[in-house]
């Protein structure tokens, strides 16, 4: 009997790649593939990359030539780079890089076992395409496994705001959604592996519109129609522009229960000048506003929000005028990052600020976020709430899972089992998690 060969998956960026990551794995698991966690044993390692972050091509390459010894020992060795940066960067990786064996974009992956099959003839592999034909239809059916009880499942990719800052339209393509009902079966699916949470990805998830029935569906009809399968408790979106943020889908948050009280809602600066140089066709008064609404209609729901600080032409003023929104909104999390450059992006050729100007703003920001971040953690204890437990803790009977609003809650003394969903009660706050016990 064979052998099986050996995969090693590195993955970078966002949830969506962790996505990617799993179905490459599914993928190439009909060649006879199994997972390994140590790049040492593998037979084919492939790095799932993003292209959001400072330098990101170049960290690709840094890793590519660490891996590259791994090849002189074992010329077997096939080595492929997935994800945007192979989209960017394309053959340009292969000539940078000659270990690399094959090159793959987001858009292709499900065209992975035929490039492996021709890797392993001692040919190399190249598709950066974005194909007509849906990526997803041609994946294998997800194998029936046993499931953590929280996963993630794209219903949508691609975007056509065109960020002057962003590069996601141009290595994920344009907005693409999946049929109501791939995404219903694969949640079922999900389901009866265990899974009790999904969150819904996507670059622009709320630009949702999947061929359903009777017409496109909104992702709020999609949420609606996932609320009714059996087994899925929870359900939870991201990323999200505030342009689609429609009324049906804010309605949602206050009449939909599996709907969970966690909002990721980028608005980038709380300049309306930097936002429009931004592109992001919103004001600051229209997204404060829009939070009011989606208060109104779940009073207890959490934020979360992106920031940059530092874009081309930010002065002190417009970053006080964001410092000003988060005082007003007040996160329970938020993101926050100094402006890098994105070649072929339209903020790459302007001017940029002063390197320390932006690291001082930027270390404000998150003293600011982190201040109310605290606040809202401490603010839960003594209260009840609900925790779908992950893992065991690190401690003797202590299990860890999340609330509905996504913290991270450590229980001691629990009986409960991976996959169940308890009701516990907040008793401390610490930095980044909660402690409870049973109710």
């Amino acid at each position: 009997m064979t052998a099986p060969k050996k995969l090693f998956i590195k993955t970078y960026g966002c949830q969506m790649n962790v996505y990617d990551s799993e179905r490459m794995a599914e993928a190439l698991g009909g060649q006879g593939y199994v997972e390994t966690k140590q790049a040492e044993d593998a037979d084919m390692i492939l790095l799932n990359t993003c292209h959001i972050r400072e330098k990101a091509a170049e960290k690709v390459y840094s890793e590519l030539g660490r891996l590259k010894p791994l090849k002189e020992l074992n010329p077997d060795l096939k080595i492929g780079v997935a994800g945007c940066v192979a989209q960017a960067e394309g053959e340009e990786i292969m000539r940078r890089q000659p270990a690399v064996d094959l090159v793959v974009g987001p858009q292709s992956y499900h065209r992975l076992p035929e490039m492996e099959t021709r890797v392993r003839k001692g040919e190399t592999a190249l598709d950066t395409d974005f194909p007509e034909e849906d990526k997803f239809e041609h994946l294998k059916s997800r194998p029936k496994a046993k499931r953590a009880p929280a996963a993630f499942l794209t219903v949508q990719e691609g975007c056509d705001k065109f960020c002057a800052f962003c590069v996601v339209p141009y290595t994920r393509g344009a907005e693409v959604s999946r049929p109501a009902s791939r995404v219903l079966q694969e949640a079922r699916d999900l389901v009866e592996r265990g899974v009790r949470e999904v969150t819904l990805l996507g670059q622009n998830v709320n630009a949702y519109h999947g061929a359903g029935d009777t017409g496109d569906m909104t992702l709020a009809q999609l949420i609606r129609a996932l609320a009714k399968v059996d087994g899925l408790e929870r359900i939870r979106y991201t990323t999200s522009h505030p342009n689609d943020m429609d009324d049906d889908l804010i309605a949602a948050h206050g009449e939909v229960p599996e709907l969970m009280p966690y909002l990721h809602l980028p608005v980038q600066s709380g300049s309306d000048r930097i936002l429009k140089r931004m592109n992001r066709s919103h004001t600051a008064d229209s997204y404060l506003r829009l939070l009011e609404r989606i208060r109104a209609a779940r009073p207890d729901i959490i934020l979360s929000g992106d920031f940059i600080v530092g874009f081309p032409e930010e002065t002190d003023a417009d970053f006080e005028a964001t410092m000003d929104l988060v005082r007003e909104v007040k996160y329970g999390y938020a993101y926050s990052f100094k402006y890098s450059t994105r070649p072929g992006t339209p903020a790459a050729e302007r001017a940029l600020v002063d390197a320390d100007v932006a690291d001082a703003r930027l270390q404000r920001l998150q003293a600011l976020i982190t201040g109310h971040q605290r606040e809202i953690q401490n603010s839960m204890v003594g209260r009840d709430v609900s925790v779908l437990i992950e893992r065991a803790g690190r401690e003797a009977g202590q299990m860890l899972g999340k609330s509905e609003y996504l913290h991270s809650v450590h229980i001691d003394d629990c009986t409960a089992q991976i996959g169940d969903i308890v009701n516990v009660r907040i008793v401390d706050a610490k930095t980044n998690s909660l402690t409870a016990r049973a109710v």
